[in-house]
């Protein structure tokens, strides 16, 4: 694979929280380990040890300590802790290594000035807003709604909604009405917690109107709350109550309801592209668990770390940035246009915080790379010690574009995951060194593999990546999925009792992984399956390309099929024979005639998920033939309207 970008220090064993925690094992467990790939091997192996050591080394608030930590291992249906009760809010809240007035909560963004809250803050406003909540007759098992942004209100109410054994759900405000009414028609909330709009860069974005629509659209909301964020003097709509009031002085002291571990904390949704989103619902203590392992020991954050994410309220990595104050790390959040008024806005933004840990996603540091962005000269990025890079394939040119410009002394860590376990399951660690276009490592209790058609485990070669073991962060299962019939269907029914998650994974014989995009939008060329990500590197690579997608229709006969590559433009450039020319080389040169398409069009904009993912399974959908609004919600979509083209080019395309 690539060459080597980063190497662990000589004593990082001494300064980081997987050391700690080796040097715990070793006292309290008499468990000694040569390597990360020791450590991992045991971790997915001893399942009930292993998990039983996360919670006693982070030493997790209990309020019924557990007798047993894995009841049943199977999938699905795993039990894990089955008799501990505790509380997801308390464990984060009770911010190790903070002192009260330490700042905990960083907000940033483009509607209003900056605002910080610090530790006796921040849990004092959860104790008024659960408070609030009480009073509006909230108990355990209620649904709390949040249309809001990446803002403090929305993260007081997420942990003021736990405190009560509440169940939370939150949709960024740029989501469009129907996609939210398809989201929570299936949980019925009580209460909804709303802002009248928000600013992206220098737009105003007023959505008192999709409020309006959505309260219609809910007959289960009995209370409605306003947060008057793009106007703060605006009027209070009728039958609505202010922030303010839901956030009243009271007298009532902050008590966390002790639940069982797999009780429902939030239900988040899957990107919801085809179909009604699946309500994934997820619990305090898998949760809880998941997010110490991996904000700990393998993104190394603690009391001295300011942690960001640049993400919205509907996507998982927001539910991952704000449990960084369960191992003592303060979170900093951003709302607005990264873009704006420039791509370097967010290294600034680093800079002004003092972030330690800088996260995006794969496409912002591709357009930094693409647009010349050289942070380390636009901002002082000295308190920088990690990059996180998520959401798509990061390739080995986007890797190396951050050492370069970056810094040589951060670690990056490439991820993947999902919003289905709510976490990255194959990841960084401070022990192991940084491969140009690699993923480190599987992370601590995640037992990945790659498997073959067949279906038997492979190294070295393109697979299913699959899950041969449970993990607590598992969701507890589906809304309204009483017999688990679709969660089993989901995850379960290719390799019964195997997880299979959706992507290709190729996994090198060190155990540094390659991801190649989603198995479901394959090209599969004369039997020799191609994945998404390498073909994107490099076609993006081109200057005159700004984004791509790519779609393999296959050949009812078994045949080649048709590889359909459809690219947008840098401005003012129209696609001619030449470019066509060059783009069939650049993909036969660096990867093989198989890749090679047989059609390359132009179009204005590739389809994008909210979250920025690129939607190949609906436009492979459109290509032969389903409707538009079969094939993709579009409330889902950043940009719905990019649709139409493809619709178009299906029409005007003889069909076989």
């Amino acid at each position: 694979m690539g060459d080597v970008l980063w190497t662990p220090p000589a004593d990082v064993l001494e300064r980081s929280r997987i050391g700690d925690y080796l040097r715990w094992l070793r006292e309290h467990r008499g468990l000694d380990f040569a390597d990360y790939d020791a450590l991992w091997r045991w971790s997915v192996t001893d399942l009930d040890v292993f998990w039983r050591s996360i919670w006693d080394h982070f030493e997790v608030i209990a309020h019924t300590p557990p007798t047993a930590t894995l009841a049943e291992r199977v999938m699905p249906g795993a039990r894990w802790f089955p008799d501990a009760t505790l509380n997801y809010a308390e464990n984060v809240l009770r911010m190790p290594g903070r002192a009260d007035d330490d700042p905990v909560v960083i907000a940033h963004g483009q509607t209003r000035p900056p605002v910080t809250l610090t530790a006796a803050e921040l849990r004092e406003q959860v104790r008024r807003v659960s408070a609030g909540l009480r009073r509006l007759g909230v108990t355990a098992g209620d649904r709390v709604a949040a249309y809001a942004p990446n803002i403090p209100e929305t993260y007081v109410l997420l942990l003021a909604t736990a405190s009560l054994g509440a169940i939370f759900s939150s949709c960024a405000p740029e989501f469009g009405t129907r996609s939210v009414t398809d989201r929570w028609q299936q949980i019925e909330p009580t209460v909804l917690v709303a802002v009248d709009g928000y600013r992206y860069g220098d737009k105003p974005v007023d959505r008192r109107a999709e409020v309006a629509a959505i309260r219609a659209a809910l007959p289960s909301v009995r209370h409605t709350v306003g947060i008057a964020y793009l106007d703060p003097n605006g009027p209070t709509p009728d039958g609505v109550l202010d922030w303010a009031d839901l956030a009243a002085p009271t007298d009532e002291p902050l008590t966390f309801t002790p639940v069982p571990f797999d009780h429902p904390l939030y239900v988040l949704y899957s990107s919801g592209t085809t179909g009604l989103p699946k309500p994934i619902v997820h619990g305090h203590g898998g949760i809880l668990l998941e997010h110490l392992k991996m904000l700990a020991l393998h993104h190394d954050l603690g009391p001295s770390d300011r942690f960001f994410w640049f993400t919205t309220t509907g996507w998982m990595m927001w539910n991952f940035l704000v449990s960084g104050p369960a191992v003592g790390a303060a979170i900093v959040l951003f709302d607005g246009n990264p873009g704006h008024p420039d791509l370097g806005g967010l290294w600034r933004l680093a800079a002004e915080t003092g972030t330690t840990y800088f996260g995006t996603s794969a496409p912002y540091l591709l357009a930094c790379r693409k647009a010349g962005v050289v942070p380390r000269e636009i901002a002082d990025l000295s308190a920088l010690r990690g990059v996180g890079s998520t959401g798509a394939p990061l390739p080995a040119e986007g890797f190396q574009w951050v050492y370069d410009t970056v810094g040589d002394q951060v670690q990056l860590q490439s991820l993947s995951g999902g919003t289905d376990v709510c976490t990255g399951f194959v990841g960084g660690v401070p022990l192991l060194p940084v491969y140009a276009g690699e993923i480190a490592c599987r992370a601590l209790g995640a037992k990945v593999e790659a498997r073959s058609a067949d279906g038997t485990p492979v190294i070295g070669e393109l697979g299913e990546l699959v899950i041969t073991e449970p993990m607590p962060s598992m969701p507890v299962g589906f809304w309204n999925d009483p017999d688990g019939v679709r969660y089993s269907e989901a995850y379960f029914s290719v390799y019964p009792g195997v997880w299979r998650h959706g992507d290709w994974i190729t996994i090198n014989a060190r155990g540094g992984c390659v991801i190649t995009g989603r198995s479901d939008a394959t090209l599969n060329r004369g039997g020799v399956r191609l994945g998404t990500a390498e073909f994107y590197s490099v076609v993006e690579g081109l200057d005159e390309v700004v984004d791509s997608v790519v779609v393999h229709l296959e050949d009812d006969e078994g045949g080649a099929g048709e590889l359909l590559l459809f690219v947008v433009l840098a401005d003012g450039l129209e696609l001619d024979d030449a470019l066509r020319a060059k783009i069939s080389r650049e993909l036969r040169t660096a990867l093989s005639p198989r890749h090679v398409p047989d059609e390359i069009h132009q179009v204005r904009a590739v389809p994008r998920t909210l979250s920025a993912k690129k939607l190949e399974v609906p436009v492979k959908k459109i290509l032969t033939g389903t409707p538009v609004d079969a094939a993709a919600a579009k409330g889902a979509l950043a940009n719905p309207e990019s649709l139409t083209a493809f619709a178009t080019f299906a029409q005007s395309r003889p069909h076989p």
